[in-house]
């Protein structure tokens, strides 16, 4: 039973603690065996019967449980590049997509690109994210936006989830935009979703989730209604892309529908935020997105005070948030979203786990729950999220491996 020693901070993070508490420990140990956390806190604490295991010293540093990134577009091909110079000069995200770019030209370069092509690019992603200190994934599909298309993207997500050290969690996003043969038959392609790619997904088990982007231009509230209550139907549970750029309405359904997470929530209405504090569904912070398109940020201090819980995740996607680094999301969320390093977080681990049905199992340092956490080389959390540094994680254990 290794123990992890001479640590100068320990966060716990704890599934049940009000989201401002990260269970924070000074001077601690932890103590695993196999892929499973049995003991963790103050190292004077410690019960006798483990001195005699053999010891790692952390060397006064931080640890924290692994990093869980519970929104991203990992699968795609090409880049968008050129929009972000389009941006600069002051188009806008409608304009471009509008000409024919934004997730348009993803699926374009998707469609094109082979399921080796697609699995070998997304592998090296999860690579660069394993040393950031991210060790679970939620990924979405979105870029095929036809059976074989997306059906190869989800495929891509199996064939790494079992290959790959870090875990990832399918998301189907079929409902992303009408894709250009279908944009004048909006009602057949929506009728593709229901009837026939929901049911083969969940027939394979490829997804856990089904997720729609309800925004002008994508779909309306009365489209996606259709698609996630059709998901539900054959087991999908529901996340939404929810009143990113406006208003939209989408809040209000992710509510209506006991949606897991609304996602973005960038445009949230006053109403919106007091249907989301009596549904039990997460908000999912995708600060990096706000800071690409010049966007407002989330208004976490409104939802936290409503009592929704808030996540922290990095839409990585080629068009609006092309980074996977989750902790500068984090520490953006602290200086943009006015949230304390305990709330952020706590909102990239176990908030991260329950918007993605986990907590109970990952996001926590606790006895019972998998052994994944960073030694990160800082003293403090407070240290960490104010000093950002390209990467300060030197160390990863995942399902108890050092990885």
């Amino acid at each position: 039973m290794p123990i992890l020693r001479n640590i100068a901070q320990l966060a716990t993070c704890p599934s049940g603690n009000p989201q401002e508490d990260a269970g924070l420990i000074d001077n601690a140990a932890v103590a695993w065996t196999g892929d499973t956390i049995r003991w963790a806190g103050p190292a004077g604490d410690m019960p006798p019967e483990y001195n005699s295991e053999p010891a790692i010293d952390c060397e006064r540093r931080l640890v924290i449980p692994g990093l869980i990134d519970c929104h991203t577009h990992l699968c795609f091909g090409g880049w968008r590049a050129d929009e972000f110079a389009q941006r600069i000069a002051g188009a806008s995200y409608q304009e471009i997509a509008a000409a024919g770019g934004g997730i348009s030209s993803t699926v374009t370069a998707t469609r094109a690109a082979s399921l080796g092509e697609l699995r070998r690019k997304a592998s090296l992603t999860l690579d660069a994210m394993l040393r950031l200190g991210v060790t679970t994934v939620e990924c979405k599909s979105g870029y095929g936006l036809d059976t074989a298309n997306e059906l190869k993207l989800l495929e891509v997500y199996r064939l790494l989830n079992q290959a790959h050290p870090v875990d990832l969690v399918a998301t189907f996003l079929g409902a992303h935009v009408v894709p250009a043969e279908h944009r004048n038959l909006r009602a057949r392609y929506v009728g593709l979703l229901c009837d026939e790619l929901i049911p083969a997904i969940a027939r394979e088990g490829l997804a856990q989730f089904c997720d729609a982007f309800v925004e002008n231009g994508a779909f309306t509230v009365a489209e996606a209604r259709r698609i996630l209550s059709r998901a539900a139907e054959y087991g999908l549970q529901i996340k939404i892309h929810a009143d990113q750029l406006s208003d939209f309405g989408g809040a209000l359904l992710a509510a209506e529908l006991g949606a897991v997470s609304a996602e973005h929530l960038e445009y949230i209405s006053k109403e919106g935020i007091e249907a989301l504090a009596g549904s039990g569904t997460v908000a999912v912070s995708l600060p990096l997105a706000s800071f690409y398109l010049g966007e407002a940020y989330l208004p976490a201090r409104e939802l936290l005070t409503a009592g929704v819980p808030v996540a922290v995740a990095t839409d990585f996607n080629p068009g609006s948030a092309p980074s996977f680094h989750l902790p500068l999301a984090m520490t953006m969320a602290c200086v943009n979203q006015h949230m304390t390093p305990q709330e952020v977080l706590n909102g990239a681990t176990t908030v991260a786990a329950r918007a993605i049905s986990a907590s109970d199992r990952i996001g926590s340092l606790l006895p019972g729950y998998k052994a994944d956490l960073v030694i990160v080389d800082m003293p403090s959390l407070n240290q960490w999220l104010y000093q950002f540094v390209p990467n300060a994680c030197i160390k990863v254990l995942k399902n108890g491996l050092w990885v």
